[in-house]
């Protein structure tokens, strides 16, 4: 392409001259309007350099607003193709203080690529899982404001569980695209003569671009409001937040109930097989995205995705420290959240970890997994032991190999038989493994015990060393709050490869343990969340350098 060859020696020759990239701009802008789509891949190359220019050379202020205007008529070029393009473009003249898509594009920027595959039908159906207030709306709402202009004449019907919101959503969206708007360039990227707002009707929450027609380009209803033959999606089906909150979450059949209202009313509000658009807070595995997930597990097609972005990161850093904005988003405010509130709820609302069914606190697809150990000597190697006694409860000891940050529980003992033949399984598996340290709870007879086994070991050449520690906290509460990191620094071995039956009947017992009523057998659980507070205890201490006081 000539114009190509003539913008790279440009810019080749006169890097520091921000006429050359105006003129390129404008090369560009007028190719893809004569409709050589090839250019916008050379456009967004030419915004990196356009960014290159601003940052290598000394320019004047008036250089830099030169720049600065190409950029814009750039992001303008590449609108109508490119979501990400759009999102910084529409916002140009709004405040940078007051800007919501460039403060977040760092992190948002994946996401808006993800739903543009919407668009471009590279995907059937999309949910996405992210914190309270970090934007996974607002960039929804931008994205169907970018599809209605593409698509004026398709229908995109928007639900939620509540009326209040999807008021919102109507006056957000005509605060975007409306004639008057002082603070959103929509109408640059899709001007009037293309797709001119011809009715709004602030009662029945509708929104009609283009020429009019029965079911309007933007319609918005919530869940049980009487939506047969009123409604129709044939651009997009969009669902924010169909499950109410905890409470509707805790209720098994109330789950199923929003289901069947999913399945058999909203999913039939469409016409031309539209895609999908799944934004809520994971209250629970059987709300709508679970069961999406699960059906897209069993019968996979490769156009669903699934994005769940956590407050966290395994650092325990934010994932949404935003510049610009509050200090809502930072690692100091979620750490402090997560203190204040209850486990559960944090789970759920902040690190998108649903609450599953009937309590189930350890899902087996949450749990980290793993093949082989890594092929490099462990930092440590560490067990625990809940202790039997009598009856029909199970001894239960993980045995953990600790590289770094996470734990690799390599074998377990979990054995209900005579205390004489548990202990000398406990034997056996710390000479096995060379452990290197232990800790039993000294509760009822487990003093005793950790003393026998202690002894056996010495008289054998090994090298563990064990401590005994005695539980006041009740056990119930140990196991909820242990689990967040079991789940996060703990690897357990697939599935595939485990063929000891003490360790499959080691991990059942975590399978199996429920929040929601008694459970026969707690053994396993209490002693993983054990072993996790006993790993945390080697991080507790730190040394302080400070200046002598004389």
């Amino acid at each position: 392409m000539d114009e190509v060859k003539l913008i790279e020696r440009s810019i080749e020759k006169y890097p520091w001259d921000p006429s050359v990239y105006r003129d390129a701009v404008a090369i560009l802008y007028d190719g893809v309007q004569g409709g050589k789509t090839e250019l916008h891949a050379v456009n967004r190359d030419l915004r990196k350099k356009i960014s290159g220019a601003m940052r290598q050379y000394g320019m004047t202020v008036r250089d830099i607003e030169l720049l600065e205007d190409t950029y814009y008529k750039s992001l303008l070029t590449d609108a109508r193709v490119d979501f990400d393009a759009y999102c910084q473009y529409i916002e140009r003249d709004r405040e940078p203080r007051r800007r919501f898509y460039l403060p977040r594009r760092k992190v948002l920027r994946s996401v808006a690529e993800d739903l543009q595959q919407l668009e471009t039908g590279e995907l059937k159906l999309l949910a996405i899982s992210l914190p309270p207030g970090v934007g996974k709306s607002t960039l929804a709402l931008f994205f169907i404001t970018w599809l209605g202009g593409l698509h004026p004449d398709k229908a995109i019907l928007t639900f939620s569980h509540d009326g209040g919101i999807v008021k919102g959503f109507y006056g957000e969206i005509l605060r975007i695209i409306g004639k008057d708007s002082d603070e959103y360039l929509y109408r640059d990227v899709f001007p009037d003569t293309e797709s001119p707002l011809v009715r709004t009707d602030a009662k029945e929450l509708r929104i009609d671009l283009g020429k009019s027609k029965r079911f309007e380009t933007f319609q918005f209803t919530s869940v049980g409001a009487g939506n047969a033959g009123k409604y129709r999606a044939s651009e997009l089906l969009y669902c924010d937040d169909l499950c109410s909150g905890i409470e509707e979450a805790l209720s098994k059949e109330r789950m199923d109930k929003l289901w069947r209202t999913y399945s058999t009313d909203i999913r039939q509000r469409t016409s031309g097989d539209p895609p999908e658009l799944h934004i809520a807070t994971r209250w629970s595995v059987w709300d709508v995205i679970g069961r999406l997930e699960r059906n897209a597990q069993e019968h996979p097609t490769g156009l669903e995705k699934f994005v769940a972005i956590p407050a966290l990161n395994e650092n325990e850093e934010s994932n949404f420290d935003y510049p610009m904005t509050d200090d809502r988003f930072t690692t100091s405010r979620y750490l402090e959240l997560r203190e204040t509130m209850d486990d559960t709820d944090w789970r759920a609302l902040y690190m998108n970890q649903p609450i599953e069914r009937e309590g189930q606190l350890y899902h087996p697809d949450e749990l980290r997994r793993y093949f082989n150990l890594p092929d490099q000597e462990p930092d440590a190697i560490l067990c625990v032991c809940d202790t039997k006694d009598k009856g029909s409860d199970f001894c239960s000891m993980p045995i953990a190999y600790q590289y770094g940050n996470d734990f690799y529980i390599e074998d377990a003992v979990y054995d209900n038989s005579n205390p004489d033949i548990v202990e000398a399984k406990l034997v056996e598996k710390c000479l096995k493994h060379n452990v290197h340290m232990g800790q039993f709870e000294s509760n009822s007879a487990g003093g005793r015990i950790a003393e026998a086994v202690q002894r056996m070991i010495i008289e054998r050449g090994g090298r563990t060393k064990l401590t005994t520690q005695y539980t006041t906290q009740n056990k119930e509460t140990k196991i909820i709050v242990a689990s967040p990191f079991v789940k996060q620094r703990f690897l357990f071995k697939d599935p595939s490869v485990v063929k000891d039956k003490e360790y499959k009947a080691f991990m059942n017992s975590l399978y199996t343990y429920t929040t929601a009523a008694r459970n026969k057998h707690d053994d396993g659980p209490d002693s993983i969340a054990m072993l996790a507070n006993y790993v945390q205890t080697f991080g507790q201490s730190q040394a302080v350098v400070f200046k002598r006081p004389f």
